[in-house]
């Protein structure tokens, strides 16, 4: 009789809640192992649907914290390093990168742990690698320095729903038959389908034989950026791109100006801007001999990523990832608040699931051109303006962009708190509560109602701050009763799809009045009472 052990020890996955990561784990789960999700913000992982697996694990753990991700990763059997800080404020993400991985490092050093892998990017070595390569490099050494055996996976532009690359690629040719670009247009590289870097991940933990190595990835196809450029236009039915390459745009120019034409921020977009000098192509093959698998054309993956993008079934996106904020060092002084309330004549359930619907391509139920005009408004000056969207047109979850906003709260059915991430002259926060109010039946009527309060918090930074808000607030009066009013269409539609039910008939159902107009909270008020929405005085 042959006794068959099954290792039931965990997969450590730090990076969970990012591009890649959101999408590894449930495949690790369906390939049968055990995974321990590393997240500085586990509630980024409330939504997903692998989450109640019975198999997996969450740990909250800062990778900046060794104590914390030495303990994630004892008894763990192997740890993915998917952890990139491209995001942080100017080159000091490279100073960034260093510790966290020397962290990550000690932790699995001292946890048992057998093997690492950790997915980097492609790119000769040299003088002339650009900064976000030359990063990539030092942590592929730091990580390969310590005694457990490291694979590495280098790859080019992962082409996949929701990846920044993508991203940028599909805006600039939906939205420009002229570009002037720099001369790396000409440069060659080698995409990769982002199914196949997934594959090529997972199978590495049962090919012993990749350990220690250092590993090309790409896709069959070897092209141009102006290449891709076609084939993306091909692939929407659009025109052949027209391209004028000139050496005078520099990587901060052309940063600028991919934040003004896609979602992705200058910040993010100068790295993958610098890297773009730098031919990215596999070297060789020994992937595809080690983990075979059918590898996406450039066209194929890119009708892929396309499907999913206009079939709203996006997985993970480049937006979510990033530190949620809490409450700004600089709290106290005046907190500025405007709310307003409307009765609804719905189930709680449906005016949540309307609340829900804001932004994106949905759009804000009334003065959508206003919004715009804020987002463009807020391109001009590095803000991320309108165009990061949403993921999903009908649900948010924690720690997800919306336009400009970021899900920081939520609590169905009954509260959703968005914080702005626009650039404006202090913190502002937009929280909507749902809560009964039966007390206020239609004359009598059986009708159910609910109240929907909607609070609009302002912390300024200084006299510039202060002069914002007033400047704004004589506009709350129409923005706020317009997505009121949409929110309480669509939520009673939700309920009564065949008629209109009695309680529309009281005119206190119609009415959007403000609760209060605004209120001021001196200095030493703590913040977290300053920013919680008042309940109903009625």
């Amino acid at each position: 009789m042959i006794l068959v052990t099954l290792d039931t020890r965990p997969i450590l996955v730090s990076g969970a809640t990012g591009y890649i990561g959101g999408r590894l784990v449930p495949r690790l789960l369906e390939a049968g192992y055990h995974v321990r999700c590393v997240a500085r913000s586990p509630r980024k992982l409330e939504s997903r649907g692998w989450i109640r697996h019975p198999n997996v694990e969450v740990v909250e753990a800062d990778l900046n914290d060794i104590d914390a991700i030495m303990r994630a990763a004892v008894g763990c059997r192997a740890a993915y390093y998917l952890v990139h800080s491209m995001q942080a404020a100017g080159s000091k993400y490279r100073e960034v990168d260093r510790r966290l991985a020397s962290n990550f490092v000690e932790a699995c050093v001292s946890g048992g742990v057998e093997r690492m892998l950790y997915l980097g990017g492609l790119g000769e070595t040299g003088d002339d690698l650009s900064e976000h390569l030359s990063s990539r490099r030092e942590v592929e050494q730091i990580l390969g320095a310590s005694s457990v055996p490291l694979t590495v996976f280098r790859a080019a532009m992962i082409i996949g729903s929701g990846s920044a690359s993508f991203e940028i690629l599909r805006y600039l040719v939906e939205r420009l038959p002229l570009m002037i670009t720099p001369r790396w247009v000409v440069t060659r590289c080698q995409p990769i389908a982002v199914r196949n870097v997934l594959a090529y991940l997972i199978g590495a933990l049962d090919a012993p034989e990749t350990a220690g190595r250092t590993l090309d990835i790409g896709g069959p196809d070897v092209v141009t950026y102006l290449d891709l450029m076609n084939t993306m236009a091909k692939a929407r039915g659009l025109p052949r791109r027209r391209v004028l390459a000139i050496p005078l745009l520099t990587p901060r120019l052309s940063s600028a100006w991919i934040h003004l034409v896609t979602p992705v921020s200058a910040r993010m977009a100068r790295p993958l801007a610098e890297g773009l000098r730098n031919e990215v192509v596999c070297r060789n093959d020994d992937a595809a001999g080690l983990i075979p698998q059918a590898l996406l054309t450039v066209q194929e993956a890119i009708d892929a990523a396309l499907l999913r993008t206009d079939e709203q079934d996006v997985e993970t996106s480049w937006s979510a990832a990033g530190p949620i904020p809490g409450d700004p060092g600089w709290a106290g002084g005046e907190v500025f608040r405007d709310t307003w309330t409307v009765l609804v004549a719905s189930s709680e359930a449906a005016a949540f699931k309307a609340i829900c619907r804001v932004g994106g391509g949905h759009g804000y139920y009334a003065l959508d051109w206003l919004w715009r005009v804020r987002g463009w408004m807020d391109r001009l000056v590095g803000g991320p303006g309108l165009r990061r969207g949403r993921r999903d047109p009908e649900n948010v979850a924690f720690g997800e962009a919306l336009d400009f906003w970021r899900v920081t709260g939520i609590e169905a059915p009954e509260h959703l708190a968005l914080r702005a991430e626009m650039k404006v002259p202090g913190e502002a926060l937009l929280e909507f509560h749902v809560e009964p109010a039966d007390d206020e039946a239609a004359d009598g009527e059986s009708d159910r109602l609910v109240r929907v309060v909607q609070t609009a918090s302002f912390i300024p930074r200084g006299l510039f701050g202060l002069i914002y808000w007033y400047a704004v607030l004589p506009l709350h009066g129409f923005v706020f009763r317009g997505m009121l009013r949409g929110i309480r269409k669509n939520a009673e539609k939700e309920v009564h799809p065949s008629g209109r039910p009695k309680a529309w008939r009281d005119p206190k159902v119609h009415s959007i009045r403000p609760e209060q107009r605004w209120r001021r909270l001196t200095p030493g008020t703590a913040l977290g009472a300053a920013l919680a929405p008042p309940r109903s005085s009625e």
